[in-house]
């Protein structure tokens, strides 16, 4: 479980994130929506410490990640794994280097259980095979699926996911949601994704946490977003559907 006491962040004496305070759930998946500029992106970032809060704690099962020194946050960070907006791959490696890559950075595996571990994630992403392919050769679903493969191949606790769907035809969405959301289960993975995609917010939103303007203004389950008497978020839903 990841907790967020009280998280504030400034920028050039603007406030952008107002005090929020929320917990992230293993074996759910996490959904932060917000139209652009409320927040959500900050907020993902404080999180994974790529932007320092200047008010507030951060807990990964209890361990003060604000707190911490280095070697104690290089730890929390093995255990998270990045889905990025534009997958973020080598495109002059092959889809088995890509995925190894941080096996080879942080592990001491051999040749051999790197290969095993890559042929478990492709598998897992239902791409078994491709190890060979570059990803000029593959479309954007299956990199995305790729993605998500070298993700999870430091065998994760906390899966951070940013705008998973962009990009990608309504077919091939469902797709990813429906494997973000098997694997999340199966794994017992904290799953946090930021998205606009109001069909992955009622397919997928085991937790849904609404920011309007730098507060959290609603946190409900995709059952209770249908009827919350919410009239900022009944703006942002009808706005995300056309």
């Amino acid at each position: 479980m990841i907790e967020l006491v009280n998280i504030r962040k400034s920028f050039e004496g603007k406030e952008v994130l107002k005090g929020i305070s929320t917990s992230l759930e293993p074996g759910k998946t996490n959904l932060i929506i917000g139209a652009s500029g409320s927040g959500k992106s900050v907020m993902m970032k404080c999180m994974v410490g790529l932007l320092r809060p200047e008010e507030g704690s951060i807990y990964y099962d209890n361990r003060d990640f604000l707190g911490l020194d280095d070697k104690e946050v290089r730890e929390i960070r093995r255990e998270i794994g990045m889905l990025f907006q534009g997958t973020a791959l080598f495109d002059s490696n092959t889809v088995q280097e890509n995925i190894e890559f941080p096996l080879k950075m942080f592990t001491n595996m051999t040749a051999k259980e790197r290969l095993d571990r890559v042929n478990f994630c492709l598998e897992q992403v239902h791409m078994q095979g491709i190890n060979k392919r570059y990803p000029a050769e593959i479309s954007g679903g299956m990199k995305k699926r790729v993605g998500i493969a070298r993700a999870i191949a430091m065998d994760i606790k906390y899966l951070f996911c940013d705008e998973p769907n962009s990009g990608l035809d309504p077919v091939t969405s469902r797709v990813i949601d429906e494997l973000l959301l098997e694997i999340t289960q199966e794994f017992k993975i904290t799953t946090i994704i930021n998205t606009h995609d109001m069909k992955t917010v009622f397919d997928i939103g085991d937790k849904i946490i609404f920011i309007y303007e730098g507060q959290k203004w609603w946190e409900g389950n995709r059952a209770d977003v249908k009827i919350a008497n919410n009239k900022e978020l009944k703006a942002f839903i009808d706005a995300s559907q056309f």
